[in-house]
């Protein structure tokens, strides 16, 4: 099987029908905003579907489209945290724009501080921010889960490196790299935690809290 092929057919597969996402999606790719690729769209919302999350963490909202994504296929209020600032008021913008506001908590600033404001339990986590501080995200995420809660982490391949040598990375990404594979280590040995990673976009780390 040809992997390009089937990247190509896959992407075919993920078209949603709703017009403020394609609206927004549009614009972030005008603006060189990363969202969340088109397959991973279609497994996070296979998730929410299966999962029915009540409360959902997002780190990372960048200009809100994967906050609004996981509101329109659930019924969850979402609390997310953005850092930087000019994104911030667009988020705001789109949220009010696809009519979810009322369902979505919006913490401005750097998630390692934000994330000690935050209260009560999660049934879903989406983490999609710095690479290099996945790790501090995580340990920081653990009051907040409860057993049988999902936390999903995007990129974790970090567009491929993760699976070269450090060698073969440049040398300004070899400690995003090495922060990134030894936090995948970590996982995939942590008790605590099923874990699984999914080829999906540019790789996804899936832990079920035991």
């Amino acid at each position: 099987m040809d992997p390009l092929r089937f990247f190509v057919y896959e992407e075919s597969l993920y078209e949603f029908s709703d017009e403020i996402l394609n609206e927004i999606e549009k614009e972030a790719l005008d603006t060189d905003v990363p969202i969340i690729r088109k397959d991973t769209q279609g497994y996070l919302r296979f998730m929410l579907e299966a999962l029915q999350p009540k409360r959902i963490l997002e780190v990372g909202t960048a200009v809100g489209y994967s906050a609004i994504f996981m509101a329109k296929h659930s019924d969850a209020s979402i609390v997310t945290i953005e850092n930087y600032e000019p994104r911030i008021p667009i988020a705001k913008k789109n949220f009010q724009r696809a009519q979810v506001e009322d369902r979505i908590e919006l913490l401005e600033g750097d998630a390692q501080k934000r994330l000690d404001d935050v209260e009560g339990d999660f049934d879903l986590v989406f983490i999609d921010a710095a690479k290099g501080q996945y790790a501090v995200y995580f340990e920081k995420i653990l009051s907040h889960v409860k057993k049988n809660s999902v936390i999903i982490c995007d990129n974790v391949l970090f567009d491929g490196n993760v699976l070269e040598s450090k060698f073969a990375v440049e040398r300004r990404d070899r400690t995003i790299h090495k922060r990134m594979r030894d936090f995948i280590y970590d996982m995939c040995h942590d008790e605590r935690f099923t874990t699984s990673i999914l080829s999906v976009g540019d790789g996804l780390l899936l832990s079920v809290v035991k």
